[in-house]
């Protein structure tokens, strides 16, 4: 029984790191790495995660970037008289014992000039690899989605 046991583990434990959506660096976890999927002809994608900091210091996220495209950039919503306004940021802070939600609406992340669509679709995985100041580089992998998922506390997008 043991013996069987054992043999089950084994081959269930891969799966479970394929589905695995929490990744670390130093003090810093990310969790839930997502996208939306898109139109084939959408000019631009936008990446999502949560960045918790479990340490004593605050750290940076200083800049993104992906084989599947040309340029990345961190942005944020900002409210600007009665409009919402996407502006690129140099930086996102994240601060000792916080944590920065990346989401619709609020920061994310731009990924243009795009080059391989392919993995832009329903299921599909893309790399994105995220460069802080203190923690180094980490790199995760971005479930591609046709809607927000609700545990991220994002709102879905209403077209």
């Amino acid at each position: 029984m043991l013996k069987k046991a054992l043999v089950l583990a084994a081959l269930l434990l891969p799966a479970c790191f394929a589905n695995a959506h929490e990744y670390s660096v130093g003090d810093l976890e990310v969790a839930q790495p997502w996208s939306m999927e898109l139109p084939p002809n959408a000019p631009t994608v936008a990446a999502y995660f949560m960045i918790h900091n479990k340490g004593t210091s605050a750290d940076r996220l200083l800049s993104v970037d992906s084989p599947i495209a040309g340029k990345a950039e961190l942005h944020e919503h900002v409210k600007n008289g009665d409009m919402m306004k996407m502006q690129q940021v140099q930086s996102v802070e994240i601060t000792a014992g916080g944590g920065v939600t990346f989401a619709p609406m609020a920061h994310h992340v731009m990924l243009m000039e795009l080059k391989d669509r392919s993995l832009l679709q329903d299921g599909k995985r893309f790399p994105l690899t995220l460069h802080f100041e203190k923690a180094g580089d980490l790199t995760v992998e971005v479930t591609v989605q046709k809607k927000a998922p609700n545990d991220n506390g994002a709102q879905e997008i209403q077209h």
